[in-house]
């Protein structure tokens, strides 16, 4: 993994900036030029320049030359299925308390978006089994996980079928789901998840919503199971011109998390049973 300051090498992905903040994300080649309004730039003017260099184009204009940030990747790659938001993605590894050494299953890989995120948030000591059940899916997010971080992270395990059926036989700490039915996966994360483990969710409609809280509650195994959405709205900085943007992130899915809690009392407990 290169550091903050290395720098640039063929293959790699670079942000470029220009004076009026625009941003470009490449992939450096030393046989392609960079064109934009503002002339070009030879890809080889980049490599091997040390990151946050600035190189000038054909017509003279300054442009800064950055490793992209993971949110960078997300929001500027070439996508196939639709990709969690950077907003809800850091929202949701919070709120389902994923951290170093957590295995988690997720479902489904999409574009790797969420994938990236939670390999980085368990750690090397972690592993994030990945499951996607369309074939073009999983292979188009091998290549934008490789395109961002050079190989597929050795604490990630990509896999092609039903999340059901990969669940048997695991004990993860946390299962992530990001598929249209999540409601039916319910049954067996109540199965294999531990007392305490994490379930987590995300899902565009209402309905979907309330058929899956309706599942958490009638499994009669899980609690603390939350909902919520995540607005995101930027502010212009220019001078005394301090203001919100006209403009927001605003509803892009919703988040569900929840608990997995044991129905039989502790031994030697009085306690009642959860309901």
């Amino acid at each position: 993994m290169t550091r903050t300051g290395d720098e640039f090498v063929e293959g790699e992905a670079c942000l470029l900036s220009d004076p009026k903040d625009r941003e470009f994300l490449i992939t450096l080649d030393s046989s392609k030029t960079f064109q934009f309004d503002r002339g070009t730039i030879p890809h080889g003017d980049i490599i091997g320049c040390p990151e946050g260099s600035t190189v000038r184009s054909s017509r003279g204009v300054l442009v800064v030359a950055m490793r992209p940030r993971l949110a960078d990747h997300v929001l500027r790659m070439k996508r196939g299925a639709a990709v969690m938001y950077p907003k809800d993605a850091g929202a949701l590894v919070t709120w389902a308390d994923i951290a170093p050494g957590c295995v988690v299953v997720e479902a489904g890989t999409g574009s790797g978006a969420l994938t990236l995120t939670l390999s980085r948030a368990v750690g090397p000591d972690g592993m994030i089994i990945s499951v996607e059940r369309r074939e073009d899916h999983a292979k188009h997010a091998r290549r934008l996980i490789e395109s961002f971080a050079g190989a597929v992270p050795d604490n990630v395990d990509l896999r092609i079928g039903e999340v059901e059926e990969v669940l048997i036989g695991l004990k993860p700490d946390r299962i992530v789901l990001d598929i249209p039915e999540p409601w039916d996966c319910v049954p067996i994360a109540a199965d294999v998840l531990s007392g305490g483990g994490g379930f987590a969710c995300y899902l565009p409609t209402v309905p979907q919503v309330q058929q899956v809280r309706e599942a958490l509650s009638d499994s009669r195994s899980f609690s603390g199971s939350a909902t919520f959405e995540i607005l995101m709205r930027s502010w212009t900085v220019e001078g005394r011109s301090v203001r919100p943007d006209h403009r927001m992130v605003g509803h892009t899915g919703f988040l569900t998390v929840s608990r997995k809690s044991l129905r039989e009392p502790a031994v030697g407990s009085t306690a009642q049973p959860a309901l």
